[in-house]
């Protein structure tokens, strides 16, 4: 059991940091930084962006039009950090106690 625990904690951290390579990415090809032609960036940015958007995508629905800005990706962080992980740590640790 505490096996599965620490599984699902190692996949929401590494999502955490996929999420912020996203979001970095995301800026330095809009501001120009890097190129969008660069065939490696373009498929890093692709491939970031299939596993990040299907979760982003409900809170951005959600959230006012902000302009420019989109404040999905802390949204979710801050969930991730401040609702998730206490309720999966809750979940198990009271499995654990059973």
């Amino acid at each position: 059991m505490f096996d599965l625990y620490l599984l699902i904690q190692m996949l929401i951290h590494v999502f955490t940091w996929v999420l912020l390579g996203y979001c970095v990415l995301s800026m330095l090809l809009g501001y120009g930084v890097l190129n969008i032609n660069n065939r490696f960036f373009y498929s890093l940015y692709n491939t970031l962006g299939r596993i990040v958007e299907p979760v982003l995508n409900p809170i951005q629905r959600i959230l006012p039009a902000t302009g420019g800005l989109d404040f999905s990706p802390i949204v979710l962080l801050l969930a991730i950090q401040f609702i998730v992980q206490p309720l999966l740590s809750r979940i198990f640790l009271t499995a654990l106690a059973h």
